[in-house]
């Protein structure tokens, strides 16, 4: 069987493009999925990750169960730390936050995950988890307590990268942060996909259609839409 992970590597290599339906599940009802879900399958998406910076995991098995009854896309955990994890969901992006300095988001947490993930069948996806500065202060840097990197500094955020991919992660994630006032500039991307050659997901700040598309022409492999979405389920139409 085909793992999400060799499939996201496949698009890659086939520069099949991949988009991202961000759900918080703070802000989900259960009696709310089967319309979410029609509005999703309506859409051009290929994935569904599922977390947030603040949930305490409550109801997150019902959830995603009621999700899978209305949709079949691959569901990654998102988590914010080690309550959100399900084995309802079909794999998890193990998270490191190399773009701060605060341990327990570069390798307390995961180790707190550990007896959890061992009782389950997830797909663990090892993934760098980059934090860069959007103009605003977003909900990961309230929790984490780590400041994102410079957008300026260019050269460093692609040092950065690249040693997360030298340590063995699967995947970068660029993060502007939900809500971000500005998103990864485009001219990071670039630079980053030539400093990389594993997937790069690019997420936080992308409002518009026409902004995907210019995301997805700097070079990144995934991109991630949450807030836009959150405040317009049409946005596809």
């Amino acid at each position: 069987m085909t793992s999400i992970y060799q499939e996201i590597v496949f698009a890659k290599k086939n520069k099949r493009k991949l988009l991202v339906i961000l759900l918080d599940p703070e802000k989900i009802l259960v009696s709310d999925v089967a319309l979410l879900c029609s509005k999703i399958k309506n859409a051009p998406v290929t994935h569904i990750f599922l977390g947030g910076s603040t949930f305490n995991g409550n109801y997150l098995d019902e959830l995603i169960v009621e999700i899978k009854k209305y949709c079949t896309l691959p569901i990654l955990l998102f988590p914010g730390d080690h309550k959100q994890i399900s084995n309802e969901a079909d794999g998890i992006l193990f998270l490191s936050l190399l773009s701060g300095r605060n341990p327990d988001y570069l390798i307390e947490h995961q180790i707190n995950a550990v007896p959890f993930l061992k009782k389950t069948d997830l797909e663990i996806i090892p993934t760098a988890y980059l934090l860069i500065e959007s103009g605003t202060i977003t909900a990961v840097e309230r929790v984490s307590l780590t400041k994102p990197l410079d957008r300026n500094n260019i050269d460093y955020v692609c040092q950065t990268a690249k040693a997360g991919e030298f340590m063995g992660n699967k995947l970068v994630y660029l993060e502007a942060g939900s809500g971000a006032k500005n998103a990864i500039p485009l001219e990071m991307i670039k630079k980053v996909v030539d400093e990389i050659q594993i997937p790069l997901i690019v997420g936080g700040g992308i409002s518009t259609q026409e902004a995907i598309e210019k995301v997805f022409e700097a070079g990144a492999d995934m991109v991630v839409i949450g807030t836009a979405f959150e405040n317009d389920n049409t946005f596809f139409n």
